[in-house]
């Protein structure tokens, strides 16, 4: 299927939030996720299920002032 993440358009087989992450290769910690301009907690992310064309905003965290 393909969704967006930070407006590019990917095509995964992922189901869940906690599997795209995955298949992204993002790192476990330090980033955040919304789903249709909605945070989604870390703790949701394996339920959270994925369909066609939604629209994915991974944040990542950053040191500094």
């Amino acid at each position: 299927m393909k969704v967006w993440v930070n407006n590019k358009e990917v095509e995964t087989a992922a189901v869940s939030l906690a599997s795209l992450v995955e298949d992204l290769s993002l790192p476990a910690q330090g980033i955040a996720v919304a789903v249709e301009n909605r945070m989604v907690p870390r703790t949701q992310w394996a339920d959270y299920a994925l369909s066609e064309g939604m629209r994915v905003v991974v944040v990542k965290a950053a040191c500094g002032g």
